[in-house]
């Protein structure tokens, strides 16, 4: 791994030497071949021809390869299926050859009276044969096609997901459209995917953008945006970029996130779009909805104009089980301390909606406006049986999976949890093509907020110290003898103990400026130049209320205060739920006059200010197959941060927190097409992943869940983790649709961050402290194998079989220079050493089905700097879905699916798989509605 690193080391030294070379007149004198991976390739002008390309439908087909035949000049259709190609002259006939994966290639010839206009191809459905039936927008073989095909011509490693295949799959959000994915895990709440770990690093180290403008996180702990705030049924295409080119921030280690929305030049004409179904959730109350819709047509002069909205509304109500098990240090050993059972009751809606305007008066001129906005509210309820193992006494006898305790304490407590999350963005621009070449510019305002209208708590306490056990001879489910004593059930020895209230609010807005321009010379080199601003602000406001007041009470007893419906979780009987409506009565009676916690209503706070300025350069050199892309990128990042401190004297003071660095990212890119369907790809590069805000902010967050406080802090002086990365890949593309691919990767990190807990005090009261630190190096290497393939090579009916598997291993650590309860080297937060996803699927005329099966191995969570034994792990977790879908008539499509129907539980645990931290099971769901495609 050494000489790896020496190598990679080198990479800025070799890609500056390249880049030089590519911009003299020797290195760029070749044979005149177009540049293969862009959408309009550039000629001479005049000398060159453009169009369109549609499948039967009138569908935009992304990714074809347009090869002028005689020159072998060619070109690549983009989104919108369309293309500019460098003819031999600017008069005269031109015959082009249409190459698509999944489609007979089609060739056509454009006489000279057609030069002057698009000109717009048909290719028939994918997998087709003459008199074939062609099933309207239930194909999964279009669906494989279009993705196949945008990445057999991408420069650099790309996966796409196009967004009718996202439609195959039971994915309501964009993370679980991505678990789909080569080398991409998700991490989840409640059982939906949250965040996205790409080749085994931590969720921040993928930026994501909509329209290629980024998005700010919502959350205000990190950098990662929850992809559950984003509906899977609004986007056109997701790509996710595993190895970066200068043209893009730098700022995405493991994979740059891309969603594209729809535009109504993505079909012909005018389209309506459209889905409705309904659940069921094993675990959930009554039905769940989910619904969509995009409507399109483009207009004007020569259909000019194009015009798009899209809406997105889903609704569940899903009772998730839940145990959680807290283990300390005691002087017997790791015992539980603590154990919450908690019985939800969640609803959750999303609503979210996108609109374009665009222009395109000639295929050298396109303008665009853009908005989309995305809401994603959850309402909680959450009832709670608590056993206070640390308030009793540890019996001796106690071993590290079974105890008993003297003394203990019960607690009771509802929750009325409601968070909303929003992002909108809305973007212009205007590309133009100017003789030979071509100018971009983009502007771009985002806005991201996390909001917590309720954060209610109210907690009874019962007088009884009873004397019970736990034994984890079953580590999921252990036994607690609380629930052959009852000792819980007896609600009239539970007195007020204490309300709380927390509210929250995190703001970002982002304003994003930026210009690109390509120049082509000679029909095999193309220089490209441009920079990009981005300007972000953040506010974080908390505020803290506590009574335990005699006065602050309810007026009902606890009795009083329950419904008659059961609380249960799993096996465990916990008596009777809060009645919702009287919990609510109370909060929304005492809230004002609760009395407000400091300094934790301070200390949490925070605002920053983050500018970025980025710049670049490249040079990309395509001859005979041979595509080379070598540039340079410099950004200039300088971060200020404030937030309130308070002194032991209750004295309150500003602490700020100031960083600035410009970093250069050095990269070269090779594409060898040795045939179009068998391609080299290799890339040295170098890429950042700057702190998250509040870890360099200079602020205290203090939690408390039970009887266990957290206290996280920043660290101002932490450094941004740099990568200098190696990739390389070979893929080969099946004829008539399929791909085997095998791609390696390696990073080698610099000031790798970790959180680090510890045991200690916080205000005399003991606690875990959480600060965030640098490891001096690290590195993280592994290797995706992919196989696609439509298996038509089968006889008969079992000719519409095909399948899709990928498995990625990753293997990674970080080292620090000094140690931590007696270690310096540790894995890496999120990283999986296995990660598989298999689906076999049949489409056969008007039916198609699929089974997809995914899994990931256990992978690190948190450190515990004083004890190995306490590190925190998520455990591996698999999950089998099924879909099927049946064409009744044209554009119009039944379909169900099933989602975890091996009812997978969701477990973290504390160093050894017994030792269990948290179970949480979320059920099954049967899923299933219309589709309707005109």
């Amino acid at each position: 791994m050494h000489a790896i690193r020496f190598g990679i080391r080198a990479s800025a030294g070799v890609s500056l030497i390249a880049l030089a070379l590519a911009g003299t007149p020797a290195f760029a004198a070749a044979d005149p071949v177009s540049d293969a991976a862009s959408p309009a390739a550039a000629a001479a002008p005049g000398a060159s021809v453009s169009g369109r390309v549609y499948d039967a439908t009138g569908v935009a087909l992304p990714g074809a390869r347009v090869v002028v035949e005689g020159t072998g000049a060619e070109a690549t259709t983009n989104l919108q299926g369309e293309f500019t190609v460098a003819a031999p002259d600017a008069v005269g006939d031109v015959t082009l050859l249409i190459d698509y994966l999944g489609r007979l290639p089609a060739t056509r010839t454009v006489t000279a009276a057609e030069r002057g206009r698009a000109v717009s191809f048909t290719l028939p459905a994918a997998g087709a044969s003459e008199g074939d039936i062609v099933v309207v927008g239930a194909s999964l073989l279009d669906n494989t096609a279009r993705a196949l095909n945008q990445q057999r011509t991408a420069d650099n490693t790309i996966t796409v997901i196009s967004a009718d295949a996202i439609g195959r799959f039971p994915d309501p959000n964009i993370a679980e459209a991505l678990q789909r994915a080569p080398g991409v895990g998700i991490e989840r709440d409640q059982g939906e995917g949250r965040y996205i770990n790409v080749r085994g690093a931590p969720s921040e180290f993928s930026a994501v953008s909509v329209d290629g403008i980024q998005i700010p996180s919502v959350d205000p702990t990190t950098r990662a945006v929850d992809l559950d705030t984003l509906p899977s049924d609004i986007v056109a295409n997701i790509e996710v970029t595993k190895s970066l080119l200068p043209s893009q921030d730098a700022d995405s280690i493991s994979g740059a996130v891309n969603i594209a929305t729809r535009s109504a030049f993505d079909r012909k004409g005018f389209a309506l779009t459209g889905m409705a179904g309904a659940s069921y959730n094993q675990f959930g109350k009554g039905s769940d909805y989910r619904g969509s819709a995009a409507v399109s047509d483009t207009f004007g002069p020569d259909r000019q104009f194009g015009l798009l909205l899209s809406g997105s509304y889903s609704k569940t109500h899903r009772r998730p089980d839940n145990v959680e098990n807290t283990w300390s240090q005691t002087p017997a050993g790791l015992r539980v301390t603590e154990t919450l059972f908690k019985d939800y009751d969640t609803k959750r809606q999303r609503i979210a909606g996108t609109g374009a305007f665009e222009w395109r008066p000639s295929d050298a001129t396109h303008a665009w406006v853009r908005g989309t906005y995305a809401r994603f509210e959850d309402d909680e309820f959450r009832d709670r049986i608590g056993i206070l193992w640390s308030e009793g006494t540890l019996q001796a006898g106690s071993t590290d999976r079974a105890a008993t305790y003297a003394n203990t304490r019960i607690e009771k407590q509802v929750r009325h949890r409601k968070q909303i999350n929003e992002i909108w963005s809305a973007t212009g621009g205007l590309e133009q093509r100017l003789g030979e070449g071509t100018i971009r510019l983009d502007a771009a305002y985002s806005e991201s907020s996390q909001t917590y209208p309720r954060r209610d708590e109210l907690l009874f306490r019962s007088s009884l110290r009873p004397t019970l056990s736990y034994d984890f001879a079953d580590a999921n489910l252990p036994a607690y003898s609380l629930f052959t004593s009852k000792e819980h059930l007896q609600t009239g020895t539970y007195a007020f103990r204490e309300n709380t209230y927390r509210s929250n609010t995190t703001k970002n807005d982002e304003l994003t400026l930026a210009v690109r321009s390509d120049v082509p010379f000679d029909d095999t080199l193309t220089l490209s130049a441009g920079g990009k601003y981005r300007e972000r602000h953040i506010n974080a406001d908390e505020e803290r209320f506590r009574d335990r007041r005699t006065s602050a009470a309810p007026s009902q007893t606890l009795t009083g205060l329950l419904s008659d419906q059961e609380s249960r979780n799993f096996d465990y009987a916990l008596g009777n739920r809060f009645d919702t409506g009287l919990a609510d009565a109370y909060f929304d009676a005492t809230k004002a006059t609760s009395e407000r916690r400091l300094p934790q209503s301070l200390t949490a706070d925070y605002t920053a200010e983050e500018k970025i300025l980025g710049m670049f350069g490249m040079a990309k050199y395509v001859k005979e197959g041979t595509t080379l892309i070598a540039g340079l990128r410099v950004e200039t990042t300088n971060f200020l941060s404030q937030a309130p401190s308070v002194s032991r004297t209750g004295a309150i003071t500003t602490a700020q927190g100031k960083s600035g660095y410009v970093e250069f990212f050095p990269n070269l890119t090779l594409r060898q097409a040795f045939t179009p369907n068998l391609i080299l790809r290799a890339a040295l590069s170098r890429a950042i992943n700057r702190p998250n805000f509040p870890q360099i902010a200079p602020r205290v967050l203090e939690t408390t869940e039970g009887n266990t406080v957290r206290v996280e802090f920043g660290n101002p002086g932490l450094d941004p983790t740099l990568s200098n990365n190696a990739d390389a890949g070979l893929e080969y593309y099946i004829r008539p649709l399929g791909l085997i691919a095998v791609n390696g990767f390696y990073k080698d990190l610099t000031d790798y961050r970790y959180t680090v807990n510890s045991t200690g005090t916080y205000q005399g009261l003991a606690a875990i402290l959480s600060r965030p630190v640098n490891a001096r190096r690290g590195e993280l290497y592994g290797v995706e194998v992919n196989w696609q393939q439509q298996l038509s090579f089968l006889p008969g009916l079992l000719g519409g079989f095909g399948v899709f598997a990928n498995y990625t291993y990753t293997q990674g650590h970080a080292t620090f220079d000094g140690t931590y309860g007696g270690r310096s080297r540790f894995a890496l937060p999120g990283q999986s050493k296995h990660m598989w996803n298999a689906s076999v699927f049949y489409e056969r005329g008007p039916v198609n089905l699929r089974v997809a099966y995914t899994k990931r191995s256990d992978y690190l969570d948190e450190i515990n700097a004083d004890n190995p034994a306490l590190d925190l792990y998520w455990e591996g977790r698999g999950q089998l879905d099924v879909t099927g879908s049946v064409q009744l008539m044209k554009g119009i499509n039944l379909f169900a699916e099933g989602k975890n129907l091996t009812n997978t539980a969701g477990v973290r645990y504390f160093g050894t798989r017994y030792r269990t931290y948290e179970y949480e099971k979320f059920g099954y769901t049967i899923f299933g509605g219309v589709r309707v495609k005109l």
